[in-house]
């Protein structure tokens, strides 16, 4: 886990991480939220409506931007205020997510860094986009 201070973390700087998405997350993600939305619970449903198979809860794609920030960017000291996110291609069990945050803005009176995010597949393809204001507690 890093422990970037605010006074560590510069424009420009990026950290990432990889995680490949289980048939278990989508089943642990499904029991703790109670979304039973046969898209995500069903490989049949799913591929009758066009998928190439259960698709991945987009939320459970985007907690990926919680441990970006908590474990890496910056890490220790966070604490998300704010995120923007933009799910643009499905994610499928076995797809391993590419996490990277760049941290394009940062605010001294606040304490807080802005971390553009970007979620690539194994393929290269960009599955989400986002953004986060993160405080860097002292």
């Amino acid at each position: 886990m890093n422990d970037y201070t605010f006074d560590e973390i510069s424009i420009g700087q990026k950290e990432s991480f990889e995680s490949t998405v289980t048939e278990e997350m989508l089943d642990a993600f499904r029991k703790l939220t109670g979304d039973v939305n046969p898209l995500h619970a069903s490989e049949a449903y799913a591929k009758e409506h066009g998928y190439d198979g259960r698709v991945a809860y987009g939320m459970l794609t985007a907690s990926f931007m919680s441990a970006l920030a908590g474990v890496y960017m910056p890490g220790e000291r966070s604490l998300i205020k704010e995120t923007s996110i933009k799910f643009v291609k499905p994610v499928y069990p076995g797809d391993t997510v590419f996490v990277e945050g760049e941290v394009v803005d940062k605010n001294d009176t606040f304490n807080m860094i802005v971390l553009k995010v970007t979620m690539k597949n194994q393929r290269g393809e960009k599955v989400l986009r986002g953004k986060m204001d993160i405080m860097v507690r002292g």
